[in-house]
Parts: C-alpha cells; sequence; structure tokens
C-alpha cells in the first residue's frame, strides 16, 4: 500500500466518523433547541379571569361580635384588564349599570339546613391592576364585608363571588366554606 492509499482511508475513516457523530448530534440538538424554545413561550392565561378561594377571616367588634370578615381570592387574568379607575363613571361602569361594581359578592345565611340569600350588599370596585396590554396578571385581592345579619337568629353564613374585567367577562363562581358568626 502506497502513502496515498493510506491518506485517502483515512479522509474516508474521518469523514466516515463525522457523519456518524452529526447523525446522533442533529436530532439531539434539534431536540434542546425546540426544548429551549418551548420554555421561552409564555404560559397561555384566557382572558376572562379566573378565582380561587384563599381565605375567609372572622372579625370581632368592640364588644366581641363577629361583625365582618375579610374574604381573601387568588386571581389570574391573560389580558391585565382586570380594575377599574377612578375616572370610570360612564357607561357601562356609571352608578345606574349593574358594572358599576366589578366585584360581586353575595350573601347567604343558613336558615333550617337551607342556605338563603340575603339582601345585604358587599359588592365592591376592584381597583385597575395594570395598565399595561395586554399582559398576564394574578394575585391576591382581599376585602372587608358584613358577615353578620343582626336582623337574623341564624348564625352560619357564607358567600358567593365572581369578577368581571373591563371587557365584561365574567370570572367563575365560587364558593366560601361556611362561617359562624358570634351573634347579640
Amino acid at each position: 500500500m502506497d502513502l496515498c492509499t493510506l491518506k485517502t482511508d483515512s479522509k474516508k475513516v474521518m469523514y466516515n466518523r463525522l457523519k456518524n457523530c452529526l447523525q446522533c448530534a442533529v436530532p439531539g440538538l434539534l431536540a434542546l433547541l425546540v426544548a429551549m424554545a418551548s420554555s421561552c413561550r409564555k404560559p397561555e392565561v384566557d382572558k376572562v379571569p379566573a378565582i380561587t378561594f384563599k381565605s375567609i377571616d372572622k372579625i370581632a367588634n368592640d364588644l366581641g361580635y363577629d361583625d365582618k370578615a375579610t374574604l381573601t381570592i387568588h386571581f389570574q387574568d391573560g389580558d391585565g384588564d382586570v380594575g377599574l379607575d377612578d375616572s370610570d363613571w360612564k357607561a357601562p361602569f356609571d352608578t345606574a349599570s349593574p358594572y358599576f361594581y366589578n366585584w360581586f359578592i353575595d350573601f347567604y345565611e343558613k336558615q333550617n339546613g337551607q342556605f338563603v340569600k340575603i339582601d345585604i350588599n358587599n359588592n365592591a370596585r376592584i381597583p385597575r391592576l395594570s395598565k399595561t396590554y395586554p399582559e398576564i396578571i394574578e394575585g391576591d385581592i382581599s376585602i372587608e364585608l358584613f358577615a353578620n345579619n343582626y336582623f337574623s337568629p341564624f348564625d352560619t353564613v357564607r358567600f358567593e363571588c365572581y369578577i368581571v374585567d373591563r371587557t365584561l367577562n365574567h370570572s367563575n363562581i365560587i364558593t366560601t366554606p361556611e362561617l359562624i358568626v358570634k351573634k347579640r
């Protein structure tokens, strides 16, 4: 075998080794690139707000009766349009509109084993939470609300609530656990 043949054979061996390495490495590199690209993608969150119950805590008055409660919910919104500005007084957020409020809270008391809705207004206006649109926002919101119907002898209450964003999307409805309030 002469020197020229040896060089040609070693070139073929090197070429085959490089080809084998690339055949193994390219799929691995592609998988790595796909994984990196997918991890950089923003998570998709629905533009309709979603809420979950976080906590409810009784607040006693100076006489020791449970007068109010603090309700805390967790929310998530995919386009960041939860909340109203102080200047939002025109339709659909005017005082004559049901959307004057954007956090709707219904009061229920347990009467003879059944929960009955009581007409106590605990609705509220959540202030605007983001001025950057669209952006995913989430967090906790708390409200102090009336928890004791002094005109009733029943001591077990619960609340149902939902929020509405600026484009009038209604969140899911959550129900709090039962709360036994200390009465007069």
